[in-house]
Order: C-alpha cells, then sequence, then structure tokens
C-alpha cells in the first residue's frame, strides 16, 4: 500500500497536496500524460460541476465548488492523450481528523449527507452524538465531503495508484 500521508483541506482544495506542489489531478489524468496537455482549457469549459481549474497550463480539481461524479466530459473532449481510461476513483480517500464536531460531542453528520457512496456512516456511541466511521473501499476521493465539513476536519490519504482503476 502507498505511503499514507495527511493532507490540510485548504492544500487539497488548492489542488497542492501531492508530493512536489502536485495537484488533484481530472480523473484518468497522470503526471505522465498531464505532459501532453497543450493548456487548451476545452477539460474545464466540458465540466458540469465547474470543478476544473488551470493551473500553469495544467488541469486541476477545486473541490471548495463541488464534488468530481467522474462524468468523463472533460476526458471526451480532450483533443490530446491526457486522460487514461474511465476511472471511478482517485488515488485517495477521505479521513476525518480529530477537530470533527461529533467526535467532540456535536452533533453534525454533514460529510455523511454529502457523500454520493455512503461511504461515511455515524454509529451510536452512549452519551454522545454518532462516531463517523469512512468505508475506504466504498470511498471515491471525489470530494463531496469537503466543502460541507463547517470544521475542515475532512483530509486526505494516499492510496495504492492500482485503486484509482487507471
Amino acid at each position: 500500500m502507498g505511503e499514507s500521508v495527511e493532507i490540510s483541506r485548504r492544500n487539497f482544495l488548492r489542488g497542492s497536496h501531492k508530493p512536489g506542489g502536485g495537484r488533484v489531478s481530472p480523473p484518468g489524468a497522470t503526471t505522465e500524460s498531464l505532459e501532453a496537455c497543450t493548456g487548451c482549457g476545452r477539460c474545464v469549459d466540458a465540466c458540469p460541476a465547474h470543478i476544473i481549474r488551470l493551473i500553469a497550463d495544467r488541469p486541476a480539481l477545486d473541490f471548495s465548488v463541488a464534488e468530481c461524479t467522474f462524468c468523463g466530459q472533460c476526458a471526451e473532449l480532450c483533443p490530446e492523450p491526457v486522460f487514461i481510461g474511465r476511472p471511478r476513483h482517485f488515488p485517495h480517500v477521505a479521513m476525518i481528523g480529530e477537530s470533527c464536531l461529533a467526535k467532540n460531542r456535536t452533533d453534525c453528520q454533514a460529510c455523511r449527507d454529502a457523500c454520493p457512496t455512503e461511504a461515511i456512516r455515524f454509529r451510536p456511541r452512549a452519551g454522545g452524538p454518532f462516531l463517523p466511521e469512512l468505508n475506504e473501499e466504498a470511498c471515491t476521493g471525489c470530494g463531496a465531503c469537503f466543502s460541507v465539513c463547517p470544521v475542515a476536519a475532512i483530509r486526505t490519504r494516499e492510496t495504492d495508484w492500482e485503486r484509482a482503476d487507471v
């Protein structure tokens, strides 16, 4: 399994969470395949969620706007061989930190409500709010939980690249 790296929400949303100042690339784009990108911006225009931005003429995702739905429209409109396959997962999963309201005895389930794959569930706890649990197998890394967390308690943890179905 890949190295476990804790990433801040701010750096994740800015696309600067990967080693070496990298970014979260659209699904199917790899570090190597991005070399073919000309910076034309067709992927930006194609994204129905409006989460793709060009940073240094390369596409990066901005999860502060919305989550990635893995629709593939960015890949369909790209004239270059930037996108490989139709992945349904990113090479990272969400990780709920200790500043989570529910972990600190304040009722909140915003992340669960936002998760399209129901990867976040809450288990009962005697004498307090339910506690969040993440099913890593169900988490696609789509970013839906990031923008809704009122205390920015959600971070990412890298997983094996093979999980990304690239």
